[in-house]
């Protein structure tokens, strides 16, 4: 029972979404109060669970791969397998070898619950349950305020794999953040596959980050990803707060209009703009990141060109480029004029380009400027950590910076940060 005497040791891997990591950590918290030490390799590991993900066919591959290589390097362990592909194609992944368990969405929140019954976490002396749940892994902490998403986007399946909107009570968010600000945490990011449509006991997102920046001591708050129409005036105005990170991942898609229209989005690259120059005129030093998909069913050159233009002009601080990936049962995956696989490739090897240039134009603005760094961890000599305005920033030093906010200089651009 167990590869320390005594103790049940987990691994944890998230694919994903935020939303996802949210799940994880309090997965984490809830096995860790059932007698559980958390470990960071599968090699030590007396169960191994993987929180999948099924965006795209990449994530497919992804966790399927993760699973087999858990069972390559644990063969003993106990393998489980959650989260949205789990809820897609749950006998898919059950019938990989080494896999024990298989749960949706419904149901991972009471893994804990399940490998109680089964006797498998039953203590050999040691493995004492515990209150509170920090044992390094990050100095962020991922709060879960609100799930699900009634849009149906045509080429996205998060509607068919998670439920309709619901938002969880701000009594329960508030209560969380301050439990992980008592675990040390510096930085809390508020997550959710449409955060933007949280409305809960008469408050909307607003109204929830006016209770928590009030009713607690977190010193940065982060948000997640909005949607262009869901920026107004009331909300940017919370971010005269300096505990708000200046920060914003607006979801773009295309930045063509008529492939919006045929993908579903409920905005066009005008109002886009619109949502962007309000925010950059109201908050300083800000970040702006998006998503962006290349080759949807039946994008033109010209749409692409389109597209490619409209993110060239933006100035993003990052842009997560995705090639289309039909997925079932989406109204995308039936569409006329399936993009080739190679146009898919070269155009995006182009995005991927301007996404390097963009967030490369972006650091180079902030050199010589001083910053506070959120430290986050150390690998091969260098410390690692981010700025409120999500810049990566690296450093040498014999001092123990985990978890610690100093100021920073910030010298010369260096990997995917300065």
């Amino acid at each position: 029972m167990g590869k320390e005497a005594g103790i049940i040791t987990v691994a944890l891997d998230t694919l994903g979404c935020k939303l996802n990591q949210a799940e994880t950590e309090l997965l984490a918290e809830r096995l860790s109060r059932v007698g559980c030490r958390r470990v960071s390799s599968v090699a030590e590991a007396d169960i191994y669970i993987l929180n999948t993900c099924t965006v795209t066919h990449i994530a497919d591959r992804k966790s399927r791969h993760l699973l087999r290589l858990a069972h390559r390097r644990s063969p003993d362990a106990v393998i489980v397998a959650i989260g949205c592909y789990a809820q897609r194609a749950g006998r898919e992944l059950a019938r990989l070898d080494g896999v024990s368990l298989v749960l949706d969405n419904e149901a991972k929140m009471y893994l804990p619950q399940l490998l109680e019954e089964s006797g498998y976490l039953k203590r050999v002396g040691g493995g004492e349950p515990k209150e509170s749940y920090n044992d390094g892994f990050r100095s962020r902490t991922f709060i879960k305020v609100q799930d699900g998403c009634n849009r149906f986007c045509a080429y996205c399946i998060v509607p068919l794999v998670r439920s309709r909107e619901r938002s969880l009570a701000a009594e329960s968010i508030v209560s969380e953040v301050r439990a992980k600000v008592a675990g040390g945490y510096k930085e809390a990011v508020l997550t959710g596959t449409e955060i933007g449509a949280y409305h809960c006991d008469g408050l909307n997102l607003s109204g929830l980050i006016e209770q928590i920046l009030s009713r607690t001591d977190v010193v940065r708050l982060r948000l997640s990803s909005l949607q262009p129409g869901e920026i107004t005036p009331g909300l940017i105005g919370l971010w005269h707060n300096p505990r708000l990170c200046p920060h914003f991942h607006l979801s773009l898609q295309s930045g063509s209009d008529s492939v919006l229209k045929r993908m579903r989005r409920r905005y066009s690259t005008e109002d886009y703009l619109e949502a962007v120059s309000l925010i950059r005129s109201e908050v300083p030093d800000v970040a702006i990141t998006t998503d962006v998909i290349v080759g949807f069913p039946g994008e033109s050159d010209e749409e692409f060109e389109e597209s490619y233009g409209f993110c060239q002009k933006m100035g993003f601080a990052r842009i997560h480029v995705f090639p289309y990936s039909s997925r079932p049962g989406t109204e995308a995956s039936g569409m006329k004029g399936q993009v080739s696989y190679g146009i898919k490739r070269e155009r995006l090897q182009k995005m991927l380009a301007l996404a390097e240039e963009s967030a490369r134009s972006f650091r180079q603005q902030f050199l010589g400027r001083t910053m506070p760094v959120l430290w986050e961890q150390k690998s091969g000599g260098i410390w690692s950590g981010l700025t409120t305005n999500y810049i990566r920033v690296y450093t040498k030093s014999g001092d123990d910076l985990t978890n610690e906010i100093t100021e920073v200089k910030l010298e010369k651009l260096y990997k995917d940060g300065v």
